[in-house]
């Protein structure tokens, strides 16, 4: 049975609805999933009507009326921003609206009314003007399924890359690194891994400093303190985690498919080695929500300067998509998880 995938329409000025339109027009997304976006009707007609698509929407209110063919948008209409919304300005009512559409998806996969979500992109900034003080994605969906053991996980092809830390600074990254945060992000990069069907995935830690400290002779000691106690304790349990490796090498080794994945010790060591292989190719993962709620996203913004202007790739999208698909349960009824 075809999971069903709840779209976060993300924020309307941006291109997250021209990017699901484009992506909901290929007939192998209606083939792997049952897509409902979850957003706002008459800004997806807006768009349609302005990419020039001829498109039937199904507004709904519960996922079991969807239609799930190609050519029909299922949506269920939060009907929060104005039609004459203006493309790429930053709007209060388009953040609130952004969190909304989160929070209509959370309550959806947790009653297990869906099987999946998948993100549009949001603006941190508009995001804060509309009244929700998160730095992103991974910490609303956090804060919304109560949990408190999370981490972030970026895919692309040939490289896999979870985080010990994300949106904060270098300096509290750094602090707020311990031994127990350390040996968790490599068990759920493990329990992650192994239901997608790895076996024993090799799991490499990057160094927080040049050349991961190189036995004291950069940093405080941090390495020892903060990362070798985590990985020895993962390895203890039979996770084949290893480092800390010098994060200037480490990240070829793993596209070269020494690892399955690598552990990043804060947001830009991890980001930034993804981002090089491609904005269309990344993919967006939240890891370790509670009752297995699974969570995909684009690896880009809403890009307020192209919005409006029928230039956005939906190739993340789709690669989004495809990945809640595989992340999944794989058995499903028409209402939701049979047997997750």
């Amino acid at each position: 049975m075809r999971p069903i995938i709840g779209i976060t329409m993300g924020d309307a000025a941006g291109i997250g609805p021209e990017i699901i339109l484009k992506a909901l027009q290929s007939a192998k997304v209606y083939q792997l999933a049952q897509p409902l976006v979850i957003g706002d009707a008459k800004i997806l007609k807006r768009e349609a009507h302005h990419l020039g698509v001829l498109l039937k929407f199904n507004v709904i209110e519960d996922p079991k009326d969807g239609i799930f063919e190609n050519g029909t948008v299922d949506v269920i209409d939060l009907d929060l921003v104005p039609e004459n919304l203006p493309y790429g300005e930053i709007s209060a009512e388009a953040g609130h609206a952004a969190f909304k559409c989160i929070e209509k998806a959370v309550s959806l996969a947790l009653e297990q009314r869906i099987n999946g979500i998948c993100t549009a992109p949001l603006n941190k900034e508009a995001l804060h003007k509309g009244g929700h003080l998160y730095p992103g994605h991974t910490e609303i969906l956090a804060d919304l399924t109560q949990t408190e053991d999370f981490s972030m996980m970026l895919s692309a092809p040939k490289l896999k890359v979870v985080h010990l830390t994300t949106h904060v600074g270098l300096l509290d990254a750094i602090h707020s690194i311990t031994p127990e945060r350390t040996y968790k992000v490599i068990q759920l990069a493990n329990e992650t891994l192994t239901r997608a069907g790895y076996h024993k995935p090799k799991i490499a830690v990057c160094g927080i400093n040049p050349h991961a400290g190189e036995n004291g002779l950069f940093g405080n000691g941090e390495e020892e303190e903060k990362l070798i106690p985590g990985i020895e304790k993962a390895q203890a349990e039979g996770i084949d985690a290893s480092g800390p490796h010098p994060a200037d090498t480490l990240f070829y080794r793993a596209v070269r498919g020494d690892f399955d994945i690598v552990v990043a010790c804060y947001h830009d060591q991890g980001h930034g080695p993804i981002k090089a292989l491609g904005l269309e190719a990344g993919v967006n993962i939240t890891i370790g929500l509670r009752n297995g709620v699974i969570r995909t996203s684009v690896d880009h913004g809403t890009a307020f300067d192209i919005a409006g202007k029928n230039k956005a790739d939906a190739g993340s999208l789709l690669e989004a998509l495809f990945m809640a698909v595989d992340l999944a349960p794989k058995q499903y009824s028409e209402g939701g998880v049979v047997d997750a």
